[in-house]
């Protein structure tokens, strides 16, 4: 980006303001939209597919393949359907996202940016090359990934514990996660951004097929599925007992896809499980939905301490795993051809749906880890490319815990893969399904 002030054009006395989707494609719970609305006149929405998503990364993999596109594509639909429905267009563009930006701005056209924070390294980098090379530009932002603000955190970042536990007990006895605004009234007049035709993305028409069993992106199907979930499956009052199962739709919440990339608000889905505890059961299952929102949470914030340290082989220990990187090894991994049938079961799993149950995917981490001693970084990168859930504070903060360079205080912790077997596929109907 080049150093540029932002200044309205000549004898244009309008305030114009630009929101800039990220991870928050929903309209509920905007407390960015709704704060930069009330500062213009009139205002247009944007999402960048950065080409870089579609490039070899360093680990020479796609950031993005086919399910995250996918789930992304259907996501940004719903979200351009429903905002049409309240007058305004969403501009999805495609190419390189500091130079859309740059030229965007340089227009002069907008007095005011409007974003959701996200804590993020790269996502942080952003906002913070915005304020340095448009110093004029009034940006707004304002959080909405996280059950609670950072000033109402019971510590200073710097000073967070690195271990979930002490986390969790200070969290608990000073804090009450944040409610939701609701749906958002856009109440300034939409303004049409004029960019280059090849900037622009069309989107495919999103189904309106019913699929009770499939994820669907977008916060229509989002809203719907939480409260199927708990209120005509009342599926709440067990998933303390039924989170692990590998592969069943109703036994673990299935909210992490929306919730990663922002269709649903974490703090909307506190407010309904309360509601659920209100109306119709309170309990340790209930409690235990909360404490793995909590797991989320604590991610989220310890990757904002350590920065880039979140993506280091050392991790945020400065300690060097005894592993390597062999490319036959790693690509076995990926197609579930280990040898190790429920890690390989797994794998497939990931390869044909972009989804794993959170017991496998601690299964699969250790044995890539421990049994194969590949570097874990690699493992966190696949994961990256092809979960529909990636969210950058899990999935990293998970694969560091498991690579014991993380907040695991016993550190390199290893799952006996034939006792965990004997567990959770006791008469092999997931292996059998899935080799």
């Amino acid at each position: 980006m080049k150093n540029q002030s932002i200044s309205k054009k000549e004898n244009d006395a309008v305030s114009r303001g630009l929101f800039w989707f990220r991870h928050d494609l929903r309209l509920h719970d905007q407390p960015a939209i709704e704060a930069l609305c009330s500062q213009v006149d009139e205002v247009s929405f944007i999402y960048i597919f950065d080409e870089g998503h579609y490039l070899p990364n360093k680990f020479n993999l796609q950031p993005m393949a086919t399910h995250r596109r996918t789930f992304l594509t259907e996501s940004l639909s719903d979200l351009a359907d429903n905002m049409q429905k309240l007058g305004h267009c969403l501009h999805v563009l495609k190419g390189d996202t500091a130079e859309i930006l740059t030229r965007i701005l340089q227009s002069g056209d907008f007095t005011h940016l409007g974003i959701s924070r996200h804590c993020g390294y790269y996502e942080t980098g952003q906002i913070n090359s915005l304020k340095r090379f448009f110093p004029a530009l009034n940006i707004i932002e304002k959080s909405s990934f996280t059950l609670f603000d950072e000033k109402d955190l019971p510590f200073e970042l710097k000073d967070m514990p690195d271990v979930f536990s002490p986390f969790r007990r200070k969290v608990e006895k000073h804090c009450e996660p944040i409610p939701p605004i609701g749906n958002i009234v856009l109440n300034a007049k939409p303004f049409e951004l004029t960019v280059k035709d090849s900037c622009c993305l069309s989107l495919p028409a999103l189904s309106k097929a019913q699929l009770p069993d499939r994820f669907v992106g977008g916060e229509t199907a989002a809203l719907k599925h939480l409260n199927t979930y708990l209120f005509e499956w009342q599926a709440a009052r067990t998933y303390k007992e039924t989170r692990n199962a590998l592969d069943t739709w109703e036994d673990s919440t299935k909210l992490s896809p929306w919730l990663a990339n922002g269709c649903l608000s974490v703090r909307e889905v506190m407010q309904k499980v309360k509601q659920f505890e209100d109306t119709v059961e309170k309990n340790e299952s209930t409690y235990w939905i909360y404490f793995e929102l909590l797991w989320r949470e604590f991610f989220h914030w310890l990757q904002c301490k350590y920065g880039s340290k979140w993506f280091k082989f050392t991790g945020i220990q400065g300690k060097r795993p005894n592993t390597t990187f062999d490319q036959q090894t790693f690509d076995n991994w990926c197609e579930g051809k280990t040898g190790y049938p429920i890690v390989d079961a797994c794998m497939r799993q990931l390869a044909e749906t972009g989804y794993m149950s959170n017991r496998g995917r601690q299964l699969v981490a250790s044995c890539f880890v421990h049994e194969l001693r590949q570097d874990w970084r690699y493992g966190a990168a696949w994961f990256e490319s092809q979960l529909l859930d990636f969210d950058v504070g899990s999935n990293w903060g998970n694969w560091l815990y498991l690579a014991g360079v993380g907040s695991d205080p016993r550190g390199h912790r290893q799952f006996n893969l034939q006792k965990q077997t004997q567990i959770y596929d006791p008469n092999g109907h997931f292996m059998r399904k899935w080799l």
